[in-house]
């Protein structure tokens, strides 16, 4: 405490010696705290209105600030939510480290369960992969977030598995990639049906750990 209050007091003399510079203008200062308040403010749009019918307008009312501070990070809508998307890549998911491959993919199905099933996402993947349909970028966008992100874990879980001793070496990474994928997203994207039944999530674990043990 006592250094804490040495410094502070230091820091305040050499503030008071020097003349103060002016702080940045225009596109130098970005408030990182603003930047995230639109980002979710962009989620929760999405989640609210879709794609289609947001706009740069509902997103600043949204997030609490004016146009300009979003058009000062963002050209357009389109940009702005191309941006997310791929970030979404980049921050990826957990990797499990239970000791065994069928407890790796029931805590990543649970982790990605809970994902899908949240408000905010069963309304934007759906709506975003409709308008992928529609517009190249969004889809090269959306197929690199949730390839990217699905893939990096479930091939760490196959070579843990792999170092192991419970499944071969040489396995297509494709074909794994589907078996661990394809179930939980067929449910959220496809067939939209958010409650799963009792048990369903360790009996897919199971399944697709044999599945995978027997290529």
């Amino acid at each position: 405490m006592l250094v804490r209050m040495t410094t502070n007091a230091t820091n305040a003399d050499a503030s008071r010696a020097k003349p103060r510079r002016r702080a940045p203008a225009g596109a130098a200062v970005l408030r990182e705290d603003v930047t995230e308040a639109i980002r979710a403010a962009v989620f929760e749009e999405l989640a609210t209105v879709g794609y289609a019918r947001m706009s740069i307008e509902g997103i600043a009312r949204r997030a609490g600030v004016g146009k300009t501070a979003v058009y000062r990070r963002w050209r357009s809508k389109l940009h702005l939510v191309l941006d997310l998307v791929s970030a979404l890549a980049v921050q990826g998911l957990p990797v499990p480290e239970t000791g065994s491959l069928e407890g790796d993919l029931r805590m990543l199905y649970e982790v990605t369960s809970r994902a899908l099933r949240h408000p905010v996402a069963s309304q934007v993947i759906p709506d975003l992969q409709a308008e992928a349909a529609r517009n190249p970028e969004i889809a090269e966008a959306m197929q690199k977030a949730l390839r990217e992100g699905q893939e990096g874990v479930s091939l760490k879980i196959v070579a843990a598995a792999e170092r192991r001793g419970e499944v071969r070496a040489g396995l297509d990474t494709e074909l794994v990639l589907d078996l661990i994928s394809g179930p939980l997203y067929w449910r959220a994207v496809v067939i939209r049906s958010p409650k799963l039944p009792k048990g369903y999530l360790g009996a897919l674990a199971r399944a697709t750990a044999e599945a995978i043990k027997a290529l």
